[in-house]
């Protein structure tokens, strides 16, 4: 695949617009909860159940983009997107206006937000394995790392739009709905433009159909401890979205602010952040050309050294400064342990090792907000202390892991390209068909 074709920018934008939904919801999502007059914990262990269904749906949507095609998943992932967010921005209008009692507006909340975990791990799933499907294993750190900046751009946009959408009258709500609508057109540019995601694969050596081949892929000693140590950068990267919120209206308010009246800095700081994660992944891999083990170690580095930041600096421009350096650290990371993980499997289980990827965005937001935010309102520093111990561990395990500190191993077939009889990626397919 082409890193400039059509095709390719479509499936950027896909997971640009779910990443800026979903960071502009976490910018807003602090506010309202303190509006509502919510515990802290509570709104942020409300969503765990969002975050559960992505976990237990993210296989399956594996499994159907095997069966069913790239494309079509794709389209079903970002109408759940659409749907949720939309949901999402009903509820919170409700809540704020005081048509709903808030704790009623609270839960509709969640419920739109589990409509995302059931739905939302489709369309990155199958973009992962749309990329996976088309490119040499020479090519694919470099698409994979391309591809999850789009990620990174996402938090920029997200951030960085959502207070132009806080309006009078949809209130904080504003931001869901602007990216429900843009998630619409996208889901339209992707139904009328994406070319067809089928290749021809390769079958496994055992005769069962690729979606049964990765059921226990998580258990392989081949992709063990990527999932190992993504789990631990995900988990932690989760800490510190969830935290930084709040720690940001707590600081604002010890000069009087309102946590309404935060939120251009809690934008700023995720701003921040996420140009960090961009100059990693758009200058920083590219110019550098590091391995996925390269990336790996520096990138367990770097968010250690962001929390240890925080933990010694934790007034707001503190802040600011040990998010962007952990930022920096995921961004290095991601592309790391993604493109390890695709490398040292075969070109038949690329759906399966999508999806395994994915579901840990479900595991890492499931248990790690609700104890990093309730950490933090038992003491502000220990969120920060522990994730340091955790990406302590993650550092370590870049060292000691054989498969991480030496590499995927060459595999018969791996570096095959898509088969001649593949239609091109420059080729739409039928219509409405994936």
């Amino acid at each position: 695949m082409n890193l400039r074709s059509p095709a390719f920018v479509i499936l950027f934008s896909v997971s640009l617009i779910a990443a800026g939904g979903n960071m502009a919801l976490q910018s807003v999502l602090p506010a309202i909860g303190r509006e509502f007059g919510l515990a802290d914990t509570l709104v942020a262990g409300a969503f765990a159940i969002s975050a559960l269904m992505w976990t237990l749906t993210s296989p399956f949507w594996a499994r159907m983009s095997d069966r069913l095609g790239r494309k079509r998943v794709m389209m079903i992932g970002l109408g759940g997107f659409i749907g949720s967010m939309a949901g999402f921005g009903l509820a919170a209008t409700a809540g704020l206006e005081g048509w709903l009692g808030a704790a009623v507006a609270f839960a509709l909340m969640a419920v739109a937000r589990t409509v995302y975990g059931l739905f939302g791990s489709a369309a990155p799933i199958a973009s992962q394995a749309y990329v996976a499907d088309r490119t040499s294993t020479e090519d694919r750190t470099q698409a994979m790392s391309l591809l999850a900046s789009a990620q990174g751009l996402g938090t920029v946009i997200g951030p960085a739009l959502a207070p132009f959408f806080v309006l009078p009258i949809v209130g904080l709500a504003g931001p869901m709905y602007a990216f429900a609508a843009f998630g619409a057109v996208i889901l339209w540019v992707v139904w009328r433009r994406l070319p067809s995601g089928d290749v021809v694969r390769t079958p496994s050596p055992s005769g069962r159909a690729p979606s049964e081949v990765g059921k226990g892929l998580w258990r392989d000693p081949r992709v063990r401890d990527y999932l190992l140590y993504g789990l631990m950068i995900t988990g932690a990267q989760a800490i510190n979205i969830s935290v930084l919120g709040f720690h940001i209206i707590d600081e604002m308010a010890v000069g009087g602010m309102a946590a309404s009246q935060a939120q251009p800095f809690i934008g700023v700081a995720m701003l921040a952040g996420a140009a960090a994660t961009l100059m990693v992944q758009w200058g920083l891999i590219p110019m550098l050309r590091l391995q996925p083990a390269d990336l790996m170690r520096w990138g367990a580095g770097l968010a250690l050294l962001g929390n240890l930041m925080s933990i010694v600096a934790p007034g707001y421009f503190g802040v600011v400064v040990g998010y962007a350096v952990v930022s920096m650290g995921v961004g290095f990371a991601r592309p790391g342990f993604t493109a390890g993980s695709s490398l040292a499997v075969g070109p038949h289980e690329q759906g399966a090792v999508a999806g395994l990827m994915m579901s840990l965005a479900g595991l890492s937001f499931l248990g790690p907000p609700v104890i990093g935010v309730a950490l933090y309102e038992w003491s502000e520093p220990a969120p920060f202390v522990a994730n340091s111990l955790l990406l302590a561990v993650a550092v370590a395990v870049c060292f000691l892991s054989v498969p991480l500190r030496r590499g995927p191993p060459d595999l018969p077939g791996r570096d095959e390209t898509p088969s001649k009889s593949t239609p091109p990626a420059s080729q739409p397919g039928p219509e409405g068909n994936s």
